[in-house]
């Protein structure tokens, strides 16, 4: 391409290139209607390409344009761009394409363009599309960038398809990603990102599809989605690492009927903040996430009726925080969980709490056996003696072993519920005397009554002797204690004979003897093998 075949714009470029000297045709742009500052993308390309004269010596040479359109389609794939690009508030008339090429820096601050191609392309410095708009899709899949990504204020318009893809792009620096405005998928699935990945202030919409997919994405630092941050659809984060923390506080996460935020296998070094504000329509899956610190739930508001809205199953964490706004709306499910110190309020229980072999190491809320009853018998999913056993465990760790033992009696009396009629007579007659072993007094109390009964009894109607003269002295105590006992102790049940009422007294006591020795033997037997 010769000088003489520029218009005067692309000749005030191609001699600016040369020493890196920016061109702003806003001027001209805001001058008549009939004036159009155009350049066109053949003589962007050449000049990126070597075309233009050999440099000044001590000058860098560098594309700095502003206000321009760029006409026809900007071809730069496979290039090997030496000198960094910076447009400013420019048009582009069709999609530029940099797929495989090699650039230094690569900044289109405020500019209007139909997409961008840049997938393979190798960039050794940023890339910058901050306040830019794009109506079609942003590619970059398996671009490498070896600094920042920003794309902070840029709004990418791409309905029905994926506006930003992006999978197993690297990055060696931050994604920014700060208001930015998204219609149509965000994929980022397997990407490398060395710094933080920050959506603070972003609005994703991809309705019935998803919204963020960053399935198995790798981040250095943090995951931002703090307060602003909206997502239409699913966000998906499932298999991510995080070597700091992830962040959704005071977010709004919107994806009626379905799953809102998929978060399975996620390992996260410090804080999964999932509070603060959070507000999801839809529901929440953590399942096999591991959490270095603290899970918090704290403050969030948790809405999928009929669904599962929290969904935690085989999630670890050091503390997990389950205060949330209000209770959540949908079953919440911590089957298999390690919560670690658990922190919630009966205020905020939901009304279906699934917690079968769910284990915590602690219970910061100071309640009672009987409140935090209520809390078991808040799952749907029938009995499981796991939790009961858990309780209890917890509450021998603080030393309320009475608390521990009412927790466990409520455990054989919600199983006995399950039981066949003949099997469960049988249980109520050991909770009646011993309370299934766990309350040991009540068979005491039991013969000190029947012991007191028979006494009173028999001490007004002596039993008469079944040898006269060889009978030992009538005893109306010792001869109730040797009906109760079931081995004869005192030798006077074998010395008398009783009749008429007494005899089916005697009958009744020695009745009552073997149900206490049997159920007494029963339950310390279960309270031993609990140990």
């Amino acid at each position: 391409m010769r000088p003489d075949e520029l218009s005067p714009y692309e000749s005030r470029l191609w001699h600016a290139f040369a020493h890196g000297g920016t061109v702003d045709l806003r001027d001209v742009r805001d001058g008549p209607p009939a004036v159009e500052p155009e350049i066109r993308a053949e003589v962007v390309a050449a000049l990126l390409t070597g075309a233009a004269a050999a440099p000044v010596p001590g000058a860098r040479p560098a594309l700095r344009l502003t206000g321009a359109r760029v006409t026809g389609r900007l071809d730069l794939r496979f290039a090997e761009i030496a000198a960094p690009v910076a447009l400013d508030e420019c048009a582009f008339d069709e999609v530029p394409l940099f797929q495989g090429a090699s650039l230094r820096d690569l900044a289109l601050t405020g500019c209007a363009l139909p997409g961008l191609a840049a997938d393979t392309a190798r960039i050794d410095g940023r890339l910058v599309l901050s306040r830019s708009r794009l109506t079609g899709p942003l590619v970059l899949t398996r671009a490498q960038i070896h600094s920042d990504l920003d794309l902070r204020g840029a709004v990418i318009t791409a309905p029905g398809t994926e506006a930003v893809s992006a999978v197993r792009l690297t990055t060696g620096g931050d994604v920014l990603c700060t208001g930015l405005t998204v219609r149509g998928a965000f994929r980022l699935t397997g990407a490398t990102l060395s710094g933080e990945l920050d959506l603070e202030g972003a609005s994703l919409s991809n309705p019935g599809g998803h919204a963020l997919d960053a399935y198995h994405v790798q981040v250095t630092e943090d995951f931002t989605c703090h307060p602003g941050f909206s997502a239409e659809g699913r966000v998906i984060l499932s298999g991510a690492t995080v070597a700091a923390a992830i962040g959704f506080c005071g977010a709004r996460l919107d994806n009626a009927g379905d799953i809102a935020l998929e978060a399975v296998d996620v390992s996260v070094a410090r804080n999964f903040d999932l509070g603060q504000g959070l507000t999801v329509n839809g529901g929440v899956t953590l399942d096999g996430s591991r959490i270095g610190t603290r899970l918090s739930f704290r403050d969030a508001t948790l809405t999928d009726p009929g669904g599962t809205a929290l969904s935690l199953r085989l999630t670890q964490a050091r503390e997990t925080d389950l205060r949330t706004r209000r209770p959540a709306e949908g079953t919440v499910d911590a089957s298999n969980a390690h919560l670690g110190t658990l922190y919630d309020t009966p205020a905020t229980w939901p009304a279906d709490l699934r917690l079968a072999d769910t284990a915590y190491t602690a219970l910061a809320a100071p309640l009672t056996a009987a409140e935090r009853l209520r809390w078991l018998r808040r799952g749907s999913d029938g009995y499981h003696p796991q939790p009961y056993e858990q309780l209890a465990a917890a509450y021998r760790r603080l030393g309320h072993e009475d608390e521990a033992r009412t927790v466990l009696l409520a455990k054989q009396r919600r199983r006995r519920s399950l039981l066949p009629p003949h099997t469960r007579l049988w249980g109520y007659v050991q909770d009646a005397t011993i309370g299934y072993g766990y309350r040991p007094l009540r068979a005491g109390l039991w013969l000190l009554a029947l012991l007191c009964c028979g006494a009173l009894f028999f001490g007004a109607h002596h039993p008469a002797p079944l040898e006269a003269g060889k009978a030992p002295p009538f005893n109306a105590l010792f001869y109730t204690l040797d009906l109760l006992i079931p081995i004869s102790a005192f030798g006077q049940e074998t010395a008398f004979a009783p009749r008429g009422t007494g005899q089916w007294l005697a009958y009744a006591l020695t009745a009552a003897g073997w149900i206490l020795a049997t159920t007494t033997a029963t339950g310390i037997s279960r309270s031993i093998s609990r140990q």
